[in-house]
């Protein structure tokens, strides 16, 4: 499974990358439209499922072939990688539109735990490449112990969800006032936390006035904001993490070059997620952040003079503003859009404005391939 050939020939990064976001992008964008009536607490334990037997099955799958690799062994990793986009689009979906009828704090730790994960994944990839680096076999080594970690988290998510998540007394008290709001997606969640849904509070000779407004009409009104977010992550996958595995040169770090530069993005992009909490740092102004994106597109060509003719301390610092600013204005975005609405019209809009994400992410994701123009592969 681990392949000795030039990365410069295969380009895993990317061709994982590649197969992932298609279908992490067509599953949201159902469940997106058939949001009003999907079961979240099923859609969401589903997600964290998947996620947790497509690790396992890339765990057992490297074992049962003795990490000997092969094209069958490569199509069964790209299947897994599909996996996990059908996973995530379930549960990052259900969980930012579920979220987004709750406090804004609530979304912000959400994403920051995402962002966390990054960090974390970054962490333990320094540590297994310590530990194995000069070991006999220790790139397969490092990533099946990357694995199984990965494995055994995955698997107490599905717990924690499954088991505590619903019994939380705010998380109730949200649930119940998004049913009295009218939503239908949170009664499952609700007879799981041991309480009945309350009926609806809209009379019916007020139905068509008080009706949740539809997925256009909310696009319509927030069209800045899922604008923003495309741009956001078209931006970012353009270059992360395609462009800084492979397109930056060889310098004194070595074989550790790459992995401090996806660390300094990860690390960054974690840190700027808590930034807008404080108040006089968070940007609310949506010609603000619209200015603010747009201008994050200089980085395009900053990266590759930095890459062509800079140094690794330029290229760590660009990389370190790349996941600073990609964090900071995910947050304010998605803590600001949901304000304003019913619980229903919150949970579609947070449906919504992560398929705007996915959407750059795949965009993104193609355009990284730009760099490779001229490179003869």
């Amino acid at each position: 499974m681990y392949c000795s050939s030039p990365v410069q020939t295969y380009h895993p990064t990317r061709v994982l990358t590649l197969v992932y976001q298609p279908f992490a992008l067509g599953t949201l964008a159902i469940l997106a439209y058939k949001e009003a009536n999907i079961n979240t607490r099923r859609r969401n334990l589903f997600g964290y499922i998947a996620f947790f037997m497509s690790s396992l099955f890339v765990l057992v799958l490297d074992l049962a072939t003795s990490g000997k690799g092969g094209i069958w062994t490569f199509i069964g990793v790209c299947g897994a990688s599909a996996a996990f986009g059908i996973a995530d689009a379930h549960v990052q979906g259900g969980m930012v539109g579920d979220l987004s009828f709750m406090c804004p704090e609530f979304v912000q730790s959400f994403l920051a735990g995402m962002a966390a994960s990054g960090a974390l994944t970054s962490l333990l990839r320094f540590v297994t490449k310590a530990a194995f680096e000069r070991s006999k076999d220790g790139l397969r080594k490092g990533a099946l112990m990357f694995l199984a970690i990965s494995t055994f988290f995955e698997f107490l998510c599905v717990l924690l969800y499954a088991y505590m998540f619903a019994k939380l007394p705010i998380v109730k008290y949200y649930r119940s006032k998004a049913a009295s709001e009218g939503s239908k997606t949170v009664s499952a969640d609700l007879a799981a936390g041991g309480i009945e849904a309350e009926p609806s509070n809209v009379d019916e000779e007020d139905s068509l006035k008080t009706m949740r407004l539809s997925n256009k009409e909310l696009i319509i009104e927030n069209w800045d904001y899922a604008l923003d977010l495309f741009l956001i992550y078209v931006l970012t996958l353009s270059i992360f993490p395609g462009f800084l595995s492979e397109d930056t040169g060889s310098h004194s770090l070595g074989s550790w070059y790459a992995l401090v530069l996806i660390a300094a993005f990860n690390v960054l992009d974690l840190a700027s997620r808590y930034i807008p909490l404080i108040e006089s740092l968070k940007l609310e102004s949506r010609r603000g952040l619209m200015v603010a994106i747009i201008s994050r597109f200089l980085l395009i060509p900053a990266f590759y003079f930095t890459a062509k003719y800079g140094d690794q301390g330029w290229m760590i610092m660009l990389t370190a503003i790349l996941g600073l600013s990609n964090g900071y204005l995910t947050i304010c975005i998605f803590t600001a859009a949901p304000k304003g609405y019913k619980g229903p019209e919150q949970n579609a809009l947070g449906n919504l404005l992560v398929l705007c994400v996915l959407v750059g992410l795949f965009s993104g994701v193609l355009l990284d391939w730009l760099w490779l123009i001229g490179k003869g592969w």
